[in-house]
């Protein structure tokens, strides 16, 4: 446990972002999944949209989020 204090105070800042970007991925996740089970539209441009958001704060690399869109919308556009 940190003595100083702005030591205490980043250890709080780190667990509530930890909990935050948990509940992000994780609704993140749920989107993608829902959209590749064949999804309708809607639930496809969601989780488009959730990848953006993930990919411009960190929480995911660009690279994977742009992997995933472009595996979305080749099974959008087979469908």
């Amino acid at each position: 446990m940190p003595n100083i204090k702005s030591a205490k105070k980043d250890l709080r800042k780190s667990r509530a972002a930890a909990i935050r970007n948990r509940a992000q991925r994780s609704a993140l996740r749920t989107a993608v999944k829902k959209a590749k089970a064949g999804g309708t539209a809607a639930e496809t441009l969601t989780a488009v949209s959730l990848l953006d958001r993930a990919a411009r704060k960190g929480l995911i690399h660009p690279n994977a989020a742009g992997r995933q869109k472009s595996k979305l919308a080749r099974k959008a556009a087979a469908a």
